[in-house]
């Protein structure tokens, strides 16, 4: 009878202890998560003082978001010219279950050089919190061997210039079936290798690549692509001018069948009536740069 008693209390003990673990297992709680981060353009984990600054993650969240955070804060060991730190908080995230957190901001002017620890933050509204920690490089652009700018951008239709250096001559961008579209782009202060694209877009795929390592060659029409290589500093060279000419590849007719790739515009890129953009990016592999610029323009198929 002992016995027995003994085997009954030792079972409602294990039972119990069973019963509180499942209890904890229920109570574990998830913690958000972060995918296709960028901390820079082609996350090159670099900022220029004064210049544009591309930041994105796709953020899943335990529960629901309770806050977003970046901080950019002194590296312990290093020495700067100033004390600076800078911090933003985008509260529109807040109560949104997934996300894409996809920003663009100016680097201060007052932003010494240097190397400084990058944080990006996600607080959950279950208590839980993923930080994300990189070590980021600020410089000025005038210390850079290479500052990739791209301009004196040029459209004609048939031969007819309609767009030249953010002048349009006319409101609207129109080209229509069968029309010639010319696509001149220039990027200059480079160095070393890179490689220029320009492509039309539709802006239904929603689709906007801001570094040539994100082109989905599904969605985009190539018109043309650049290669250079072993090019001495900006100093000694004016420009790297795209000239039909020498590199060929700058025209398309609208409705053509294959691109500057050799691929058939068919599917998402198949053409048709409706706005579209057309895309320049330009990426320095010497030195990890990459700079866009896109501007749109009306096909009537």
């Amino acid at each position: 009878m002992k016995k027995v008693k003994l085997f009954l209390l030792f079972f409602v003990t294990a039972a119990t202890f069973t019963a509180c673990n499942n209890d904890d297992d229920e109570r574990t709680v998830s913690k958000p998560t972060a995918n296709n981060v960028e901390i820079g353009t082609a996350n090159n984990k670099r900022a220029l003082i004064g210049r544009d600054f591309h930041f994105n993650a796709d953020v899943i969240s335990g529960d629901k978001i309770g806050d977003v955070q970046l901080k950019i804060l002194p590296k312990k060991g290093e020495i700067y010219s100033k004390d600076w730190k800078f911090e933003l908080n985008w509260i529109e995230y807040k109560g949104a279950k997934n996300t894409n957190v996809h920003k663009h901001f100016n680097i201060p002017s007052e932003a010494p050089e240097g190397k400084f620890d990058f944080y990006f933050i996600v607080k959950d509204e279950n208590g839980t919190e993923l930080e994300i920690k990189e070590e980021l490089t600020i410089t000025d652009p005038a210390n850079m061997p290479a500052d990739p700018l791209i301009g004196r951008d040029m459209l004609s239709r048939n031969d007819d210039l309609i767009y030249y250096m953010e002048t349009w001559v006319e409101p609207e961008l129109i080209f229509k079936k069968k029309d010639l579209l010319t696509a001149h782009a220039q990027v200059s202060q480079i160095m070393g290798d890179g490689i220029l694209y320009s492509v039309l877009i539709k802006k239904s795929a929603n689709y906007h690549p801001e570094s040539i390592d994100n082109l989905d060659f599904k969605k985009v029409i190539v018109i043309s692509k650049v290669e250079h290589k072993g090019l001495p500093p900006a100093s000694k060279m004016a420009t790297l001018h795209k000239i039909n000419e020498v590199w060929g590849g700058e025209s398309i007719i609208i409705g053509a069948e294959n691109d500057a790739n050799g691929t058939v515009i068919t599917g998402d890129k198949a053409w048709q009536s409706g706005q579209y953009n057309w895309v320049v990016l330009y990426k320095n592999t010497t030195y990890n740069l990459s700079v866009y610029k896109s501007m749109p323009i009306t096909i009537n198929y």
